[in-house]
């Protein structure tokens, strides 16, 4: 069983890694090919727990770095969206809905944030820039959108597991 586990895991942190190198050679998928990595997680969460999914997402994450040529998606998969799964479960305890939904989109603002901060800490001025050439209110206007995209996709990730719960897991027999 223990093999099992390892090689689909495997198998699904090198699906992963193409999607986000699939995502930088579009050069659209800066932010949706993460979130798309990230919701591979979802038959392991469901399947082996969070620890499994922490794994696979810290491999996904090492491999990211190593081989995906834009630093900003790999950056973001690492730092804002690809340890939300599991984070997602653990939050699920936390009450009232307001201050989980607060944790939430404090944990992925700050991830964004040192997102940008490393890059900027490696590329120079030229991220700063860049973020502001079009002036302060685009960059919060970005933010903003980034934040319904975050909401979008804590969403998604609810019907993907009920979706996985429901249909898939009855036609992947391979984990019983």
């Amino acid at each position: 069983m223990q093999s099992r586990k390892t090689a689909f895991c495997g198998v699904l942190a090198a699906l992963s890694v193409v999607l986000m190198l699939l995502g930088s050679a579009l050069q659209v998928g800066t932010y949706a090919a993460p979130m798309l990595a990230a919701f591979l997680q979802i038959p392991v969460l469901e399947e082996y727990g969070s620890r499994s999914a922490l794994l696979l997402y810290t491999a996904s994450a090492v491999l990211a770095l190593l081989l995906v040529p834009e630093t900003e998606l790999a950056l973001f998969y690492l730092l804002a969206v690809g340890y939300y799964p599991s984070l997602r479960v653990a939050l699920r305890r936390v009450r009232p809905a307001a201050l989980r939904w607060g944790l939430k989109f404090l944990a992925f603002n700050a991830g964004t944030a040192l997102v940008y901060l490393l890059l900027f800490a490696l590329l120079g001025p030229a991220v700063g820039r860049e973020l502001l050439q079009d002036g302060p209110a685009a960059l919060a206007l970005l933010l903003a959108l980034g934040n319904v995209s975050f909401a979008l996709y804590d969403r998604a990730l609810a019907v993907l597991t009920r979706c996985y719960r429901t249909v898939w897991r009855k036609k992947l027999k391979f984990f019983h």
